[in-house]
């Protein structure tokens, strides 16, 4: 139970950390988790080994689960692949053996041991990923042995280590762009000191921290709403008076005419998409329902949806994923209802108008920094056209 607080501070910690950042597409990342360990005990090698001893056994209760953690660190390529390196327990088993002639028989074996595997992610949406992973461990068997009665354990403590290999399935859910929950089902080949070979499955839950995180990115509004102000109001005078009849004046209703509007505003892509995405995040919803909740009352002539990537990669494959970013801002936009498809049009730029100089972002030496340099290049432009009505009395 302490070990289990331990790591549930531990993580409270580090998310107490990380939580005012975003993380980068290629990252470094840490992480620490716990579950349970389950061990194959072979009692048939038992009982074959008290025989070879002019032992029998006649009962046999095994100690088959234990507690197991892990921390470790590892290295995010893209959002398909990662490789990760840790250390782990895997928990005390154990068995009791009741023998003919009258003894007893007990034996512990305690597992712990450093791991390198490789990783692979499926994205199923913007959160939640199914993950699978291969590796190699160095495992190190600690055996203890004691007898009692008829039963005297010759060789009372031993220990080795091996390398084996490793595998597992399990799933990763973003809570949000500085933790992650992964859930795992993983199979450990291990030996023992005395020649047993085995495995040791394990149930655990892990949380996931990015190193190496930039600040959570904001949409650019680069131009406000301007209207133009309305001419005037001619109001007639009342009719002049006439014997015998007071006429009181009455201010007639001021009726502004329709207000001409211009809004051009400015998403970074990072924010409604993540980097190399098509998909409207749920951060990007957010902040397009807000920008839409700020027009409220405007009757749209035309929407002109552009989208923009950096420089990073071919051309073709630029244009295309700039149209598919300005289509999914516009399905987003249809799809809540506020403007009719039909006045809105949708453009690719690709990376053909960037923000950044043409010199700028140079010499950098990772992916990481060129990526963030270039950051203001990766947009969104939405230019709005309409009239909005003002009346006052």
């Amino acid at each position: 139970m302490k070990k289990f607080q331990l790591l549930f501070s531990t993580c409270l910690a580090l998310l107490g950390v990380t939580n005012s950042y975003s993380q980068n597409v290629d990252h470094f990342y840490g992480g620490i988790g716990g579950g349970l360990g389950k061990a194959r005990i072979d009692n048939d090698r038992i009982n074959s080994q008290l025989i070879n001893s002019g032992f029998s056994s006649s009962s046999i209760s095994n100690t088959s689960k234990d507690t197991s953690y892990r921390v470790f660190v590892g290295y995010q390529f893209n959002e398909y692949f990662a490789m990760e390196g840790g250390y782990f327990k895997l928990g005390e088993f154990g068995f009791k053996s009741v023998t003919v002639p009258a003894g007893v028989m007990n034996g512990n074996a305690y597992f712990d041991g450093q791991n390198f595997d490789l990783i692979g992610s499926l994205p199923i949406n913007d959160r939640l990923s199914l993950i699978g992973r291969f590796g190699v461990d160095s495992v190190r068997a600690r055996d203890t042995f004691s007898g009692g009665g008829a039963v005297v354990a010759n060789n009372s403590a031993a220990s080795v280590r091996d390398a084996n290999y490793k595998g597992g399935i399990g799933f990763s859910y973003k809570f949000n762009q500085s933790v992650s929950l992964r859930g795992e089902l993983e199979s450990y080949r291990v030996n023992d000191a005395i020649g047993n070979k085995g495995v040791i499955n394990v149930a655990s839950v892990s949380m996931v921290f990015p190193f190496g995180k930039s600040p959570e990115l904001q949409p650019k509004v680069i131009e406000k709403v301007v209207y133009l102000e309305a001419p005037a109001a001619v109001v007639s005078p009342p009719p002049p008076p006439q014997e015998r009849i007071i006429y009181k004046e009455i201010p007639a209703a001021v009726v502004v005419p329709p207000l001409p509007e211009h809004l051009h505003v400015s998403f970074s892509s990072d924010v409604l998409f993540g980097f190399d995405r098509s998909n409207v995040s749920p951060e990007g919803k957010r902040e397009l329902d807000k920008f839409y909740s700020e027009l409220n009352g405007v009757e749209y002539d035309q929407i002109t949806i552009e989208g923009h990537t950096d420089r990073i990669g071919p051309k073709a494959y630029n244009d295309k994923l700039s149209l598919q970013r300005a289509e999914a801002v516009r399905a987003y936009i249809v799809a809540s209802g506020f403007v009719p498809i039909n006045k809105i049009t949708t453009v690719g730029k690709g990376s053909s108008e960037p923000v950044t100089g043409e010199g700028a972002c140079m010499g950098l030496h990772s992916s990481v920094a060129a990526i963030a340099c270039l950051e203001p290049d990766r947009r969104v432009d939405l230019d709005v056209t309409g009239i909005k009505l003002v009346a006052k009395k």
